[in-house]
């Protein structure tokens, strides 16, 4: 996938990141220059046609969100297969690296942290829509401190009509409320749930719940009580301990029902404020002898008033609405007769009696209902299992996909166990195995080869053989092909092969005979045949030979490397200048005397002698009297 242009503005990177459903990939956004974080939906998700449409629906209405502590969605898109969602980048840590790397995160850091993610789930529930998926991998914390909530792809809007009894489970087993192990109804108090599982982590360096595998783990948060986080870490301070034990309880009417008011008790613990956290203890009341309750007018017209779909956590302290409210009772108060309340009451406990009867019944029958035994579907195809479980006449629930070296899509274990006798209609919950990991082969073509190599070595892969061969489009020392093909499923032991440019081929070519012809013919003639030319220019006085190539270094006809040097001599014609007459200078031990006429022979004095114009000065014959 490196390398991948989505959307034609995409350009991934690099790997950062894989969960259980996607792999997140840095990219570069070549439209906006900057760098995103793209998330790509698994290939075995990808083909469920159903959860890709919910998937892009609700991650589109998650980019609607606006929040500090919540990491903007600026796109989804699909291209070919491939669905995904483009995000911030974040450049930091997540909290499970600092749970790590820290261990147990001091109350204070830990409180602070918390009120974040609580303030993201704020945002996200005032805008109707549940996370289902809060867990310490997708909570970003930057180099500032500053939380950032992340992927909410398999978010779900809290008025969404999917929000039913599923037979998919949705969530990581380690942080998911009872509720979605058993593919149950969820709403806004599922989020409460899995953020008291990470501030549990957070105090105490572990998860409460931990089994070899994920159905192990689902079982865990629906059966067994939590060790109080205090027994662990005795630096936790009661209310802190408290608050958690409210958040994971495993009845939702038992936790906080809005984060809002669980964020409101971390800030006070921030501030080191009392918190009054109060937890249901009506699981420990005692058997007592006690008078009847006696309903009257008053009693049941508060509960009324309870049970009104308008009211709720909202108006609990609205004084205005709550004087309303009991004007209204005191006007119908005064419309009621003492013979009408005793009707009124009689009717009351007759339905009483009715629902309490009904009830009875229920039970009863149930008690009474057929039994049938889980049957043995370990080893089988899901679709194969659950035709047999369901002509056993019991419900088929799949839990989720676990790696496993068995085929994709094979049942790995059940719960009950097969053999177990069960009710008709009870539920059997399944899981499924996904495969081995897979991987996918990147793109490698047009890399060079260091960088090529740290691809794969980043991908999870091995380099196989690499051989080099002549490429007319390929630069020397970059991928020309590779086998297996980019995209291609592939596993931790598959080597790629390479096969790296050696750049353009040196090849022999004819040296064209250019003799005789002229110099710019000739010089445009090697040229075109693949040769380098130089030029040597010989003097000549015969005009008509003036620019004609001599001769060649490379002679006509012969083999040379593309790109060989090849020198032209040619002739270059010079006018010749008329010959000059070669007259001799005078010989230094003479005199020329100035009475001396042209065309005689000059009178010469021997400068050793005194007395010029003397009649006794000879004249040396033999030498004076030749031309000069």
């Amino acid at each position: 996938m490196i390398g991948t242009m989505l959307g034609n503005r995409y350009e991934l990177l690099e790997k950062i990141g894989e969960g259980g459903m996607a792999l997140v990939y840095k990219a570069k956004c070549h439209l906006l220059n900057r760098y995103v974080a793209v998330k790509i939906l698994k290939e075995q998700y990808s083909d469920d046609k159903e959860f890709v449409e919910k998937f892009k629906r609700e991650a589109t209405a998650v980019a609607s969100l606006s929040d500090n502590n919540i990491v903007n969605i600026y796109d989804v898109g699909t291209q070919g297969d491939i669905n995904y969602i483009v995000m911030e980048y974040v450049n930091g840590k997540t909290l499970k690296q600092i749970i790590r790397e820290q261990g147990k995160i001091p109350t204070a850091k830990t409180a602070n942290l918390a009120i974040q993610i609580a303030r993201a789930l704020d945002c996200a529930h005032r805008n109707n829509i549940i996370h289902r998926d809060i867990k310490p991998q997708n909570i970003l914390v930057t180099n500032e401190g500053v939380v950032k909530v992340t992927d909410f792809g398999i978010a779900k809007a809290s008025n969404s009509v999917t929000i039913t009894n599923s037979s998919k489970v949705m969530g990581s087993a380690h942080y998911f409320s009872p509720e979605q192990a058993r593919g149950s109804f969820v709403d806004c108090r599922t989020d409460i749930y899995s953020l008291g599982i990470v501030i549990y982590e957070m105090c105490t360096g572990r998860v409460p719940y931990d089994a070899d595998s994920p159905v192990s783990v689902a079982l865990k948060h629906i059966q067994e009580p939590v060790i109080p986080p205090k027994q662990l870490n005795e630096n936790i301070p009661d209310n802190l301990n408290k608050l958690i034990l409210k958040a994971v309880e495993k009845e939702p009417i038992k936790r906080y029902q809005t984060i809002k008011d669980m964020l409101t008790d971390l800030r006070k613990i921030e501030n080191n404020q009392e918190v009054d956290i109060s937890t249901s203890d009506f699981d420990e009341d005692m058997t007592r002898i006690m008078d009847a309750v006696v309903v009257d007018d008053k009693d049941k017209y508060n509960r009324n008033k309870y049970e009104d779909s308008k009211y709720d956590n909202k108006y609990a302290n609205d004084k205005k609405y709550n004087d309303d409210y009991d004007e209204q009772y005191n006007k119908k108060k005064t419309m009621l007769d003492p013979k009408k309340r005793k009707i009124l009451m009689f009717v009351t406990a007759a339905i009483l009696v009715l629902v309490i009867g009904g009830i009875s019944g229920y039970f009863a029958l149930n008690k009474a209902s057929a039994k049938t035994t889980v049957p043995k579907i370990v080893g089988m195809k899901q679709e194969e299992a659950k035709k047999a479980v369901e002509d056993s006449k019991l419900k088929f629930v799949s839990i989720g996909k676990e790696k496993s070296d068995k085929p994709e899509g094979t049942v790995l274990r059940t719960y009950p166990e097969p053999g177990t006798s069960v009710s008709v209609n009870s539920e059997v919950r399944v899981s499924i195995s996904g495969g081995p990991d897979k991987l996918a082969v990147p793109s490698l073509i047009g890399m060079d080869l260091d960088s090529a190599k740290d691809v794969i070595e980043k991908s999870g892969l091995k380099l196989g053989n690499v051989t080099r061969e002549y490429s007319d489009s390929v630069p020397k020392g970059s991928v020309i092909k590779q086998d297996p093909q980019p995209d291609s499923d592939a596993t931790a032991d598959t080597k790629i092969n390479l096969v790296v440019s050696r750049g353009q081929e040196v090849k022999d070519l004819t040296v064209p005979d250019v003799n005789g012809k002229g110099i710019d013919e000739a010089s445009g003639t090697i040229s075109s045949a693949g040769f380098k030319v130089t030029k040597s220019a010989v003097d000549t006085s015969d005009k008509s030979q003036d620019g004609k190539v001599i001769s060649q270094s490379i002679s006509g006809g012969e083999q040379a490397k593309a790109g060989s040097t090849v020198n032209l001599t040619y002739y270059k014609y010079k006018e010749q200048q008329p010959a000059q007459p070669d007259i001799k200078k005078p010989d230094p031990g003479t005199v020329t005397k100035p009475n001396d006429q042209p065309g005689q022979n000059p009178s010469t004095v021997n400068p050793g002698k005194s007395g010029s114009g003397d009649s006794n000065n000879k004249t040396d014959s033999g030498n004076n009297n030749k031309s000069q």
